[in-house]
């Protein structure tokens, strides 16, 4: 079995860096009595074999994952330890000797997932995942050294959320741990409106306290999003910036430069909203735009966060512009991928314009774009303050106007921060350029590795820290914002505006962000980087 002993200090495992993560579970890993089985079902998925092996073999190589733990593989197909090892070995990255010790350490079980009647799996003889729950205990056991252990165990979800249910059920009849704890992760969608996501977390929750669900963002492992919550609290310069009062707007954007790439058929069934911005975007929005927490405890910061989604009301579609892409310089239309449905409306791009309507964020539009298939790859949040009032350099404004003060926090590619400033330009005359305040993740942290966000959010489940995972009453607050507007665009009430593919979107959702008072940050020369004349 794997381990890597070295992280572990006073029984509890350390985060990336050697910064202890927050404390919340008491696992003394350093007893030899403690096992953990990490079990990936639907390992033979692209989901698995992209990011969650691979962020299990870095915690492993980074020291990170629990002594005597295994990772148990389970899916329908024919398979053996071995075949699994060998279809998995191509996507870790690392020394040669590490990876294999790490794959020593990974075993397969062939089994069926269960049927969709919940009674049917209650009554069958033998138990559906019987055979699972034969192999977890045996391996168990076989990491005891002669001791009675105590068994951990992780299920890890990557499957569609349609098994969830009958999956669910049969871990809960014959894979629970009888000695210590289990835990299930489960991937998004989680529904597609709010009925659905209810039907889903209900049945789940039959069967699973919430302190044993830990519904995965992604989005929410990222390093620059978990330095948002420090960047916003531990800095006393933003505090008095932080309000209506002199922040304009806030956009968060997301941009990919490629389409559907052959999976459009499943990302039909969800559109653009659906995928992006319900779940990531809004997660970042809360992060921005939340009160301080009472303190660092999961519940705290997910208590504030909720505060958020809750003063958020149902989008207007007056407030909405939605596109899709079609034959461009870039590529092929949307409709010309052979998985989408012929004739789809389903938006590739949306930009939704979202009112927080508290004391802190009233008026203050949070302009909310994601798409495919745009000019570049992009992920940011943009925060743009207001005018200075008084302007003393009226004659330097371009095109009538100031260029404004903005605090950027761009999440990828190459991470940074950094807020653009208007300064004098070197030299004799009075020439004003704006210029940036940066701090670059790729350059100032050279020398250290960056966890991936699977990474990081699986230590954190093995940590039993739920911080940077989605609270069911926060889904429900989320999909209330949407979901009224999606079930006017699954009837057809509004169809998207073409774009070509590779361009910067449709036009109409320029026209929307310029009516919310969004100012494009032009000035007459940027002294360190390009000119970003679209400010997004």
């Amino acid at each position: 079995p794997v381990t890597p002993p070295s992280r572990v200090r006073s029984g509890r495992l350390t985060r990336p860096g050697n910064a202890m993560a927050p404390k919340s579970d008491k696992t003394d890993w350093s007893d030899e009595h403690n096992v953990l089985t990490v079990t990936v079902l639907g390992c033979t998925g692209d989901l698995a074999k992209k990011k969650t092996y691979p962020a299990l073999f870095a915690l492993f190589l980074h020291e990170h994952m629990p002594p005597r733990t295994v990772v148990l593989g389970y899916a329908r197909s024919p398979m053996t330890d071995e075949s699994l090892r060998d279809k998995i070995r191509p996507a870790l990255q690392g020394p040669k000797d590490k990876v294999e010790t790490f794959l020593a350490s990974c075993f397969f079980q062939q089994g069926e997932y269960g049927s969709d009647d919940s009674e049917e799996n209650a009554e069958s003889d033998p138990p559906v995942f019987g055979a699972l729950g034969d192999r977890v205990r045996a391996l168990e056991d076989s990491r005891g050294g002669g001791f009675r252990v105590t068994g951990h165990r992780i299920f890890y979800l990557a499957l569609p959320p349609s098994v969830y249910p009958p999956v669910c059920a049969n871990i809960k009849r014959a894979c629970m741990s009888p000695t210590g704890w289990t835990r299930i992760v489960v991937e998004k969608p989680f529904g597609k409106d709010l009925q659905s996501s209810e039907e889903l977390s209900a049945g789940i929750s039959k069967l699973f306290t919430e302190s044993q669900l830990y519904r995965i963002d992604h989005y929410l492992g990222k390093e620059l999003t978990q330095n948002l919550v420090v960047m916003r609290f531990a800095n006393r310069f933003l505090a008095p910036l932080w309000n209506r009062d002199n922040i304009a707007n806030v956009q968060i954007l997301f941009k990919e430069p490629f389409g559907t790439q052959g999976r459009g058929g499943y990302f039909d069934q969800y559109g653009i909203i659906r995928d992006i911005i319900q779940n990531h975007l809004l997660q970042l929005l809360c992060l921005v735009a939340m009160e301080k927490p009472c303190s660092l405890s999961p519940d705290d910061i997910r208590d504030e966060k909720l505060k958020v989604l809750r003063c958020i009301e149902p989008i207007s579609t007056d407030n909405v512009a939605l596109g899709q892409y079609t034959n461009g310089p870039g590529g092929e239309a949307y409709l010309d991928d052979a998985t989408v449905p012929a004739g789809s409306k389903a938006p590739t791009f949306a930009l939704c314009v979202l009112y927080v309507g508290n004391e802190r964020w009233d008026g203050v539009p949070f302009i909310i774009k994601a798409g495919k298939a745009l000019n570049e790859h992009k992920c940011e949040i943009r925060v743009q303050l207001k005018d200075v009032p008084g302007d003393l350099f009226a004659e330097q404004k371009v095109r009538g106007r100031q260029a404004r003060n903005e605090f950027v926090v761009r999440l990828q590619p190459d991470p940074a921060i950094y807020m653009k400033m208007t300064v004098k330009e070197p030299g004799l005359g009075m020439e004003l350029a704006q210029s940036e305040l940066e701090l670059l993740y790729t350059q100032k942290y050279e020398s250290t590795p960056i966890p991936e966000a699977y990474e990081r959010l699986i230590l954190d489940c093995i940590n039993g820290d739920q911080q940077h995972f989605v609270r069911r009453d926060e889904l429900v607050a989320a999909w209330k914002i949407f979901t009224p507007l999606l079930k006017y665009i699954d009837a057809g009430g509004m169809n998207p505006e073409l774009y070509p593919y590779g361009s910067r979107g449709p036009v109409n959702a320029d026209k929307l962000r310029q009516k919310t008072g969004h100012v494009l940050n032009l000035t007459a020369k940027d002294i360190t980087w390009a000119v970003d004349v679209e400010g997004d």
